[in-house]
């Protein structure tokens, strides 16, 4: 299976780190604005295959995607220390207006997986310029909360002494300052969180909630502030959604994408869990959550909407 990574930043660059080390794929293809870059990262992540798998990773141009099954976009300016992500959205909506064509030029039949910020707004974008060359909307989706997922998963484990993969938790809306953590529905196994702490003897009390709820909602901006960029997180959370649909795992992920209505706010693009298969989206999951929790989902999608509608686009 042919990957097309477009940007060879640090996002676009550890993603292909982490397809190499999970063995993702057959050929992996950079694309930059900055060739010398890409060359350089794609010889530099050729000298990691044989520790791990017999990939190919190679530099190119959009010519050279054809035939990729999935395109990452991961292109675009970087989030600067105190900025948030939808202040991002001005500056990398107009770089987006070119590669989109670009990529579906040469790659018409790839599922596209976007990772620059603001993800949730920029997957809306590039859903619409996608349809606006005929590809349907299940082909094209983000990354989402996959990653806030990952994070409240692990503070949550961390705090009740268990594996995180047996922490059934979601976080969902925007990927940023009015996500929502699903405490409502999160299990530990297959018992819900509340009963797991009552029979393990947990305090899972407001003050902790409040304190994984900020270490989740905050975590990219301490980083950022702390070292200019996040990169390992999301190039994990990339190759696990290219895996799923590479194998057509039918896996239940926390990708954004675009969505009918979400209470009263209509066609606006957000995570919620969905299964992601070898054709990209296949289902929307409903979730019962709490009247708290389904008005912080609302509110989330309507600031969604609000810079969606400042784009001027449907």
């Amino acid at each position: 299976m042919k990957i097309g990574i477009i940007g060879a930043g640090y996002v676009g660059a550890t993603a292909a780190y982490a397809f190499i080390l999970r063995g993702i794929g057959r050929e992996i293809v950079l694309v930059d604005l900055n060739e010398q870059r890409a060359v350089a990262e794609a010889e530099d992540l050729s000298h990691a295959a044989p520790f791990a798998h017999p990939l190919i990773v190679r530099a190119g141009r959009y010519a050279d995607l054809a035939g990729a099954r999935v395109v990452v976009i991961a292109a675009g300016v970087a989030q600067r220390p105190g900025e948030t992500r939808l202040q991002l959205l001005s500056r990398n909506a107009e770089v987006f207006r070119g590669i989109v064509p670009q990529v579906l030029a040469h790659a018409p039949e790839a599922v596209i997986v976007v990772a620059t910020n603001p993800v949730d707004i920029m997957t809306h974008l590039t859903a619409h310029f996608a349809a606006e060359h005929g590809v349907p909307t299940h082909r094209v989706l983000g990354s989402g909360t996959t990653l806030d997922t990952a994070r409240f998963r692990t503070l949550l484990a961390r705090h009740l002494g268990v594996d995180p993969h047996h922490v059934h938790a979601y976080v969902l809306g925007e990927h940023g300052d009015t996500e929502v953590l699903a405490w409502s529905v999160t299990n530990i196994g297959a018992i819900p969180l509340d009963d797991f702490c009552r029979m393990r003897g947990h305090v899972l009390d407001e003050a902790t909630r409040r304190r994984i709820d900020e270490g989740v909602r905050n975590a990219a901006y301490r980083i950022i502030e702390g070292k200019g960029a996040t990169y390992y997180g999301i190039g994990a959370a990339l190759a696990r959604i290219v895996q799923a649909i590479r194998d057509d795992q039918r896996a239940i992920l926390t990708v954004c994408a675009p969505t009918g209505a979400v209470g009263s706010v209509e066609r606006v693009t957000l995570a919620l869990p969905r299964v992601v298969g070898g054709s990209g989206l296949l289902d929307t999951l409903p979730l019962t959550l709490s009247p708290d929790e389904q008005a912080a989902l609302e509110h989330s999608a309507r600031t969604l909407r609000a810079a969606i509608d400042a784009l001027g686009i449907g």
